[in-house]
């Protein structure tokens, strides 16, 4: 039996239970490279899912804003945490890029 690092498996009367680890083929996780690329894909759709509904409260909070100064500037104080936020969102996603090349896991991550 292949000896799997970051797998969960636990035989019980000649039964194997999996543990939640399992790449995206149904086949266990090996390597960190793959465990890593398994939660990328779900957090890079969740942050930009996120990033989204904060440019839309910024949109919505300058639209009804009617002109009140201070209303104006928490209005624009969202929509610059957006921006910031998407760059940072594309900044840690060519690190990971840039990371993964360096070390030769092209297949692994992303």
């Amino acid at each position: 039996m292949k000896n799997h690092l970051l797998s969960q498996s636990v035989n019980f009367n000649g039964q194997e239970i999996k543990g939640p680890l399992v790449g995206a083929n149904g086949q266990p996780i090996e390597n960190l490279g793959q465990l890593v690329s398994r939660i990328l894909t779900f957090l890079l759709p969740l942050a930009g899912v996120i990033l989204l509904f904060v440019f839309i409260w910024g949109g919505y909070d300058y639209m009804m804003s009617q002109g009140n100064p201070e209303k104006v500037k928490s209005a624009q104080a969202k929509i610059t945490t957006g921006v910031i936020g998407f760059a940072l969102l594309i900044f840690s996603y060519l690190l990971v890029r840039l990371i993964s090349t360096i070390f030769g896991l092209q297949s692994g991550i992303i």
